[in-house]
């Protein structure tokens, strides 16, 4: 039986997460609907997080010493990474000492906030089809190894990032520098390393959103939210869809090889498992032990968002994964750099029909960050991605008179 207590008393139930931003804050405003008192932590002030936690927190969580005082101080039953740039082995030695529960698990959380962890657990350990890779800790090791089988095209990204950043594609020898020099900047913590991964000439990418979570026996079971599919730039989402419309065969192999990676990295909670398909085959790309920002789409698809699925998972509730209507999301870009931005348009946006639109609150607009997200239902994908993009487009970011 879970207990939960009232915030804000000696009987709270506390959760502390690691990252507050777009995702995060929709995690603690599901958590706060089940009585929790939340703690935002993020690595600058006014996050979007921040803005609706009981408690707010500034911290460098790449300072491990930082991160152990914090966490020592607040004393949360859990600890809930949110973003890659956490010192993970701290989190491991604290969850060794029995101080804090950590989401999934600590070890989960190391091993997929570095893609190296997560691909070698995938490929090597698990036997699960990826693309051929290498990973390469120079210039020189990046050519040696497409010479020496990777090829052309082939994607470079840095071994610890999110959004895409310091993702690239390279169709040629002329483009090796710009790469390299693009996957450094892009990091979210200054490794000098990198994977460089053979191309698949797929048909779609999806993410399959896994759940991990306690039954009525206690028993953790895993289940599995419908398809989604995505496109992306420059491997940032920009807009996504469900159901994506897949082969059973497809379908059923995308589940096994999901269910695989999840049991091996245990614990409890969602999973964005980001996967390549063509035709009947399956690889896998990429885990996320956390909502997925393609998931932003089940706030108008499913009875139970993806974050409120990762809410109940973690607190061992009960979870429904079920479709209430397909849908779309597109994503609302800032176009300008300055702070404290102006959004017009939003009531033109929320007349297409079944149109939802989340601003996220940043404080800071730049030209390709995502500053919000238009949502839209309809009676079919395509439709609903239509009035998604038409309601994105109706919003427009501006810096103030």
């Amino acid at each position: 039986m879970t207990t939960l207590g009232t915030p804000l008393s000696p009987s709270a139930t506390k959760v502390m997460l690691l990252g507050s931003g777009e995702l995060g804050k929709e995690v603690l405003i599901a958590l706060q609907r089940l009585g929790v008192e939340t703690i935002a932590v993020d690595r600058y002030d006014n996050a979007p997080g921040h803005q609706v936690a009981h408690h707010a927190r500034t911290v460098t969580m790449t300072d491990g010493e930082r991160l152990r005082a914090l966490i020592e101080a607040e004393k949360p039953d859990l600890v809930v990474p949110e973003i890659e740039a956490i010192a993970t082995p701290m989190l491991e030695q604290l969850e060794a000492e029995g101080k804090v529960r950590v989401i999934p698990t600590a070890r989960a959380a190391r091993l997929t906030m570095d893609r190296e962890g997560i691909r070698r657990l995938a490929a090597e350990t698990l036997g699960v089809p990826t693309s051929p890779y290498r990973f390469c800790d120079s210039l020189e090791e990046l050519r040696a190894a497409i010479d020496g089988g990777i090829g052309y095209p082939c994607i470079v990204k840095p071994v610890m990032s999110s959004s895409g950043k310091g993702q690239s594609k390279i169709a040629g020898p002329q483009d090796i520098d710009a790469a390299w020099r693009y996957a450094m900047e892009g990091g979210r913590v200054s490794q000098g390393r990198i994977i460089v991964e053979g191309f698949i000439d797929f048909d779609y990418e999806i993410t399959l959103l896994t759940v991990r979570a306690r039954n009525a026996a206690g028993e953790i079971e895993t289940a599995f939210c419908e398809p989604i599919g995505h496109l992306q730039v420059s491997g940032d989402y920009v807009e996504s869809w469900q159901p994506q419309p897949m082969s059973p065969a497809a379908l059923d192999r995308a589940r096994e090889i999901s269910a695989a990676v999840t049991q091996a990295l245990g614990g409890q909670g969602l999973f964005g498992v980001e996967l390549f398909v063509k035709g009947d085959q399956v690889w896998f790309s990429e885990v996320s032990p956390r909502p997925h920002d393609t998931g932003m789409v089940t706030m108008a698809t499913q009875w139970q968002s993806e974050f409120e699925l990762h809410a109940r998972a973690i607190l061992g509730l009960p979870v429904d994964t079920s479709l209430k209507t397909p849908g779309a999301s597109a994503v609302i870009y800032g176009g300008v750099q300055s702070q404290g931005v102006v959004f017009d348009g939003v009531d033109d946006a929320l007349q297409v029909p079944g149109s939802d639109v989340r601003l996220f609150g940043k404080p800071e607009s730049f030209e390709r960050r995502r500053m919000g997200v238009a949502l839209a239902r309809a009676a079919d994908v395509d439709t609903a991605r239509e009035r998604a993009k038409e309601a994105a487009s109706r919003v427009r970011v501006r810096v103030p008179d």
